[in-house]
């Protein structure tokens, strides 16, 4: 007679540990942080919601009024994003952290995504029609291939 050993079932215990989520305020990356706020509950995982800051560029920056209101508009959207946030954390049992990262969508994501030690990256697919021919920051991620990425529509 064999001796047998029960082991108990483990069900999304070894899945990410940390969901880097990339939002702007648009309803397709507001959808993303729905579905990796879900994720991460349900893998008990710290879902890190990630806003990247634009950096203006040297000709925009030259008059004040611009760099005023462009600044004006990068805190309104934090704004929201953190009241959205803000409102969901009751509703579930998770850990969650905001971080504003500066500069251009793709970069200040890998950056966020290399410092929080991301195990996934969650992002909206993009809405500009541009993008189908020069790629998205969706499209980049992947194509990095250091990060399993969800890219939801």
């Amino acid at each position: 007679m064999t001796e047998q050993h029960s082991s108990p079932f483990e069900r999304g215990t070894d899945g990410p540990k940390v969901i880097v989520v990339g939002v702007d305020g648009s309803d397709t990356s507001m959808r993303a942080a729905a579905y990796a706020a879900g994720l991460a509950r349900r893998q008990r995982a710290l879902l890190a919601v990630v806003y990247v800051q634009p950096v203006m560029t040297a000709g925009a920056a030259l008059g004040a009024p611009v760099a005023e209101a462009t600044d004006e508009i990068a805190q309104e959207i934090v704004a929201q994003i953190r009241e959205a946030t803000e409102r969901s954390r009751g509703m579930y049992d998770m850990r969650w952290e905001f971080h504003t990262f500066h500069g251009d969508p793709y970069n200040g994501l890998v950056k966020a995504a290399d410092q929080l030690k991301a195990d996934a990256v969650v992002v909206g697919a993009s809405e500009q029609a541009g993008h189908r021919i020069v790629g998205s920051v969706a499209v980049r991620l992947v194509k990095a291939g250091r990060w399993p990425v969800t890219v939801v529509p």
